[in-house]
C-alpha cells in the first residue's frame, strides 16, 4: 500500500477537490482499492462523501474517525466527574466507512480543533502505526491523506505516514509563492522527525487555460529547477460543474466533459507512474 499526502498551505487550491476525485478515478477506472482519510478539522472532504443527516446518523451509530487514531487514552480530571480515563480504540476496531463511490474513508471531525495532541508526545505517531496495520491485512493498493493547510501536528503525522506528498496550486502569483513556504516546511519536519516522504508532483488546479496568468506560471514552472520533473502536464481546469457538484455527490466522473475528464484520467495515471515506480 502507498500512502499520499495531498498538501498546500494555501486554501482554496482545490486540495481536497483533487484527493477525493482522484480517488474516485483510481477506483473506478483503475480498479485500485483505495482508502482516503480526512485529518483536515474543516472536514470537507468527508462532507464530499456524506451528507449531514448521513454523517450524524454514522457518529450517532459510533462509527469512527480520525479521532479514533490519534487518541492515544489520557486520564482527565473534572470538577463533577472526578477522574476519568479514555480507553484507546485497537487499531483493528477503527473500521473506515464505505462510501457509494467504492473507496473507504476514515472520516474528519469538526472537534479534532479541540482535540489535545501536542507535538512530542508520540501521538504524531498512530497514524504511521495504524496505516502500518493495515498494509499487514493488504486490504488496500493507495491511501489519500487530505491534510489541513496549516502547518499543524495534523500534517506532520500525515507527512510521517506517508511515502510521497502531492502538491495542487492555482496558476497564480500568491499560489506560487506558498510553494517555497511549503517545501521549508516539508525540510523542517523531515530533519525534526525523519521522514523520508517523497514528491509525487506538482498539479495545477482550478486552471483557465487561454490566461496570461496560467501561461506565466507554465512557463516560471518550466525553467524552474526545482519544479520542472514534478509539473504535471495535465491539469484541472475551471468548471463551475466541479464546485456545483462538490457538496451534492457529483464528481468529475459523473460530468459530461470529455475534455476534462480525459484531463483528469492523464493526471491519475502519471501520479500512478510517479508512485507505484
Amino acid at each position: 500500500m502507498k500512502v499520499v499526502s495531498f498538501v498546500n498551505m494555501k486554501g482554496g487550491v482545490g486540495k481536497t477537490t483533487l484527493a477525493v476525485n482522484i480517488a474516485d478515478f483510481l477506483t473506478k477506472r483503475n480498479f485500485k482499492k483505495v482508502l482516503l482519510i480526512d485529518v483536515d478539522p474543516q472536514f470537507n472532504a468527508t462532507q464530499c462523501l456524506l451528507n449531514g443527516d448521513d454523517y450524524v446518523r454514522y457518529l450517532e451509530m459510533k462509527g469512527t474517525t480520525v479521532i479514533d487514531i490519534f487518541d492515544y487514552g489520557k486520564t482527565s480530571t473534572s470538577v463533577v466527574a472526578g477522574i476519568s480515563e479514555r480507553k484507546t480504540l485497537p487499531y483493528d476496531k477503527i473500521s473506515p466507512y464505505s462510501t457509494s463511490r467504492g473507496f473507504d474513508l476514515i472520516p474528519s471531525r469538526l472537534d479534532l480543533f479541540r482535540f489535545e495532541m501536542a507535538p512530542g508526545q508520540g501521538t504524531e505517531n498512530r497514524l504511521k502505526n495504524y496505516l502500518n496495520h493495515l498494509r499487514k491485512q493488504d486490504e488496500y493498493d493507495i491511501c489519500i491523506i487530505d491534510c489541513p493547510p496549516t502547518p499543524s501536528v495534523w500534517m506532520t503525522s500525515a507527512l510521517l505516514a506517508s511515502d510521497y506528498y502531492l502538491i495542487p496550486s492555482k496558476p497564480d502569483p500568491i499560489s506560487m509563492t506558498g510553494l517555497d513556504l511549503l517545501e521549508g516546511i516539508i525540510k523542517e519536519r523531515k530533519d525534526n522527525y525523519g521522514c523520508d516522504c517523497k514528491c509525487a508532483g506538482l498539479v495545477l488546479t482550478i486552471v483557465e487555460k487561454k490566461t496570461i496568468v496560467y501561461n506565466k506560471a507554465v512557463e516560471y514552472f518550466s525553467k524552474s529547477l526545482r519544479w520542472k520533473d514534478h509539473l504535471y502536464a495535465p491539469v484541472v481546469s475551471k468548471r463551475t460543474d466541479i464546485a456545483k457538484g462538490q457538496l451534492s455527490g457529483k464528481f468529475i466522473f459523473d460530468i459530461d466533459d470529455s475534455e476534462l475528464k480525459k484531463d483528469f484520467s492523464d493526471i491519475v495515471l502519471q501520479f500512478l507512474r510517479r508512485v507505484e515506480e
